[in-house]
């Protein structure tokens, strides 16, 4: 039986506006957190609400400060990525704007040039509009961020895994450098989550994650994160809520949902992915359908061992890249994808094909293209946990579909366009 609430006195708005907001004392653990939407909190007494706003006691005060589904999140994720704290915003570019801008001081950031296309497009405006300064070199190997740091460099911006080159960045080496110079790195883990990697443990200052993708898992929410020593994540904390980039409650619900998954996800994902990485380096060596494929997992690539250990052995992510002839191609396999939705994101339960150069990574011109590991006939593909026989043989549609469009020629290419190249 449900536990009995006493009946509070007043008039009928009143009792409407008091009655809703009683709450019966569980003693039992629910097994799902609980979405808590409140946006405000009440107190005892009004000098309480002064001492939350100015951090000399823990509670709750304001959503756009504090929210218990979130400190809930902030919890599980900071455990998962060996961190002492963790945040949540609103986006994952929130997350990375607001880690590197409490980091940067008044130094120089430096960023690789293989880039996620929205994170470029985050640095270009913050160059433009806010006076950062702002240099790019490629960056995976301690050898290149010597070549590229200079004693201006404050902090250091690299992905685990290039978006989507799929070149492995050595963690371990540069975390190490950074210390050595007394530079801050941040690292984008979100083609890996913290199932494959955890940057942390490697010596990074901080990990962003965009939770849209693995930790979410499902396609249903958009979410940020970042994880690192306490003191980082209480300055985090401040530019978060006073910038306005806070996570709501059922948005930290649903990430919660998903990190529950995460594991057995990535896990089925990563197999998939091998699959179709194989298939297409098998069409590669058969024919001139394939140029280049791109994944971690397989033996020729660059980084192969040091994925394998960066990962310690759990597989090698869920995302692929490949090049086909020409654009048209690239165009004509997409289209012709029955199982592989068309679609922008990856990490979620869903296989998404894209063409990077005129979607993900539009705002890149063609030589930041070129630095970016990508050409005109590159196909991303982001795996999802589908069966396994479903997927290749929408590979092999595609690429039938691919075949019949370079025969067709000329491929008839559109160039570029003058927005598409400066955005």
């Amino acid at each position: 039986m449900e536990p009995s609430l006493s009946r509070l006195p007043g008039g009928f708005s009143t009792r409407a506006v008091r009655g809703a907001t009683q709450l019966p004392a569980v003693t039992e653990h629910p097994v799902s957190a609980p979405i808590w939407l409140s946006s405000t909190w009440g107190v005892a007494r009004s000098e309480e609400l002064g001492e939350l706003l100015t951090d000399r006691r823990d509670g709750y005060v304001y959503g756009r400060y504090d929210n218990p589904t979130a400190t809930t999140l902030h919890t599980v994720i900071a455990s998962l990525h060996e961190a002492e704290a963790a945040w949540s915003l609103a986006s994952g570019t929130a997350a990375l704007h607001a880690t590197l801008d409490v980091l940067r001081g008044s130094g120089r950031v430096l960023a690789t040039s293989m880039l996620y296309g929205g994170t470029w497009a985050l640095l270009r405006r913050l160059e433009r509009d806010a006076g950062w300064r702002i240099d790019h070199a490629p960056i995976a190997t301690v050898d290149d961020l010597d070549a590229a740091l200079t004693p201006e460099h404050t902090v250091v911006h690299v992905e685990t895994v290039a978006n989507p080159a799929t070149v492995v960045t050595d963690l371990p080496a540069i975390a190490a450098r950074c210390r050595e110079r007394g530079v801050e790195l941040v690292v984008d883990n979100t083609f890996a989550s913290p199932y494959l990697c955890r940057p942390v443990a490697h010596g990074a200052t901080a990990v962003v994650e965009s939770a849209t993708k693995f930790l979410g898992g499902h396609g249903d929410v958009v979410a940020g994160v970042v994880a690192g020593d306490r003191t980082l994540i209480e300055r985090v904390r401040t530019h978060t809520f006073e910038l306005g980039a806070s996570l709501g409650a059922f948005e930290a619900w649903l990430v919660l949902r998903g990190v529950q998954t995460l594991a057995l996800r990535v896990r089925a994902a990563t197999a998939n992915a091998d699959a179709c990485a194989h298939a297409l380096a098998t069409a590669a060596t058969s024919s001139s359908d394939v140029e280049v494929v791109r994944y971690p997992g397989l033996v020729d690539h660059p980084q192969h061992a040091l994925a394998t250990r960066l990962f310690d052995g759990r597989g090698y992510g869920a995302q692929l890249a490949f090049d086909l002839p020409s654009r048209a191609a690239a165009a004509a396999f997409a289209d012709a994808c029955e199982v592989f939705v068309r679609a922008s994101s990856l990490g979620g339960t869903h296989s998404l094909v894209l063409h990077p150069a005129s979607t993900s990574h539009r705002q890149l011109d063609e030589q930041a293209l070129e630095a970016a590991g990508l050409g005109p006939g590159t196909v991303r593909l982001s795996i999802g946990i589908e069966d396994e026989a479903d997927l290749l043989a929408d590979i092999d549609r595609g690429l039938s579909a691919a075949r019949r469009a370079v025969a067709a020629g000329p491929e008839g290419d559109a160039p570029r366009t003058a927005e598409e190249s400066t955005r």
